[in-house]
């Protein structure tokens, strides 16, 4: 049996492109009998970009109805809340301990936002951030971790990270984990034809009320070209995200309309708005359940970080054994 571990950041209601890139795809594969899947929401890594308490809670509240609307199996997997579990802050301080600067300095995800913030704005959270990453995989002995292709570094210095440990102590105190990259996976278009991100506050949160929902469609960038004249669906941003969730047969039919003419960008646009409403309609559902009714969110949450403690607290004696703390 594998185990599959992934996480993510609350730093934000999860959007349309976090969903069909990262959520769904994880809860496929937590549904194969073989796969024994770790998933938490990264409070703590949110820290380096949200300061603000209230707005945190609301955020991993909602991630966490997220992953539950979509049909996450709590029963056979494990889901909690990083902060929840302080094995994972231990850890990440033992491993500082192992992990050379260099190899820091030379991520790029720090480099890139150090370039874009300033070296001043750049917190030691921020330059850390791998080494608690690497924490929340080595805790759980994960053998898989799905990664988009700008992560593969820094799954990669988990690695050596792990490798340079076990090779100190001459024992293997860490699994050493492999990516799983899907190089299939597109990067989901946001409404102004940039990757969908909270960052470029171009997303599609599949989630708000109706009348909301449909203003935000509305706003989806498309060209000049005449209602009557035919136009090309591979060039607009409504078909691509329409095309993302609608099954084959309407978009072809998409498609014809498109090509015939006499089918404005408004009309799409209409269609895309009325097939999120109708292909995620439970998913809504679920979500204002948990969003409304927080008792039944925590009795999630918590009855998943008592799992994940006792699988994090065998990790963490191992190592204290190893490094003479016990």
């Amino acid at each position: 049996m594998a185990r599959i571990l992934t996480g993510i950041q609350s730093s934000g209601r999860p959007h349309l492109g976090n969903i069909l890139g990262a959520i769904k795809p994880a809860i496929d594969l937590s549904k194969q009998p073989d796969n024994e899947s770790f998933l938490f929401i990264a409070d703590l890594h949110s820290l380096t970009s949200l300061k603000d308490g209230p707005t945190r809670r609301e955020y991993i509240r909602a991630v966490a109805a997220t992953w539950l609307a979509f049909g996450l199996d709590t029963q056979k997997n494990t889901f909690w809340r990083q902060s929840r579990v302080p094995e994972h802050t231990e850890l990440a301080w033992y491993l500082d301990c192992f992990t050379p600067v260099p190899m820091l300095q030379n991520a790029t995800s720090y480099k890139d936002k150090v370039a874009k913030l300033g070296e001043q704005s750049a917190s030691a959270g921020l330059f850390t951030y791998p080494v608690l990453q690497a924490a929340d995989i080595l805790l759980y002995d994960a053998n898989i971790v799905p990664v988009g292709k700008d992560q593969r570094q820094h799954l990669e210095m988990t690695r050596d990270i792990a490798s340079s440990f076990n090779h100190q102590y001459s024992e293997e105190v860490f699994v050493l984990p492999e990516a799983r990259i899907d190089e299939r996976l597109m990067t989901i278009p946001g409404i102004d034809g940039q990757k969908m991100s909270k960052s470029y506050n171009n997303y599609v949160d599949i989630f708000l009320p109706a009348n909301e929902l449909y203003k935000v469609v509305k706003k989806i960038v498309s060209d000049s070209t005449p209602l009557e004249a035919p136009k090309n669906p591979d060039k607009d941003i409504t078909f691509q995200l329409y095309s993302l969730i609608a099954s084959d047969e309407q978009v072809a039919d998409m498609r014809r309309k498109y090509e015939a003419g006499n089918y404005g960008y408004g009309h799409a646009k209409k269609e895309l708005y009325e097939l999120i409403i109708d292909r995620f309609a439970t998913e809504r559902e679920r979500f204002n359940y948990y969003m409304d009714n927080n008792d039944a969110l925590e009795a999630e949450l918590q009855a998943g970080e008592e799992k994940a403690r006792a699988i994090a607290s065998r990790t963490i004696a191992r190592v204290r054994e190893t490094l003479g703390f016990n």
